[in-house]
């Protein structure tokens, strides 16, 4: 979510500053929780200005830049391996344990798209199928 622009910032305070009305009228006539009107007069008064703040952090990555290139090369050795299996390997060799969705992401990330069929040949598929109880209609299509 984008952060309130500058302008309506200094439109809230100015009509709190000039006491228009109660606060919670104000902050219905603007559009905005009368929470944030309280947040944005804290700021006001600590940091003298009502710019918006910086995002915030997040969690650190488990699996750093550093360490994808072996995750490519996990990949590249073993083409087939499960998303299980190159965490297996992750742990073993680079020594990082890291979920199945970490690996899914970090992936994708790389452009590594998931193998959509078995390297087995595939399967015969059958000429008449078994028919459906309720009518007479084969799998193929209708009749």
């Amino acid at each position: 979510m984008a952060a309130y622009s500058l302008d309506l910032r200094e439109r809230i305070v100015e009509a709190v500053e000039r006491r228009r009305s109660s606060k919670r009228k104000i902050a219905e006539w603007f559009g905005v929780h009368e929470s944030f009107l309280y947040k944005l007069l804290r700021q006001k008064r600590d940091r003298g200005d009502l710019a918006p703040l910086p995002q915030g952090g997040g969690a650190e990555a488990k699996l750093a830049a550093e360490q994808l290139p072996s995750l490519a090369a996990l990949v590249a050795a073993t083409p087939d391996a499960t998303r299980e299996e190159l965490r297996e390997q992750l742990k073993k060799k680079v020594r990082v344990e890291v979920s199945r969705s970490t690996i899914c992401r970090r992936l994708q990330g790389l452009g590594l798209t998931r193998k959509k069929r078995p390297s087995a040949p595939p399967k015969p598929i059958p000429t008449s199928g078994p028919h459906f109880k309720s009518t007479n209609q084969r799998w193929e299509g209708k009749s």
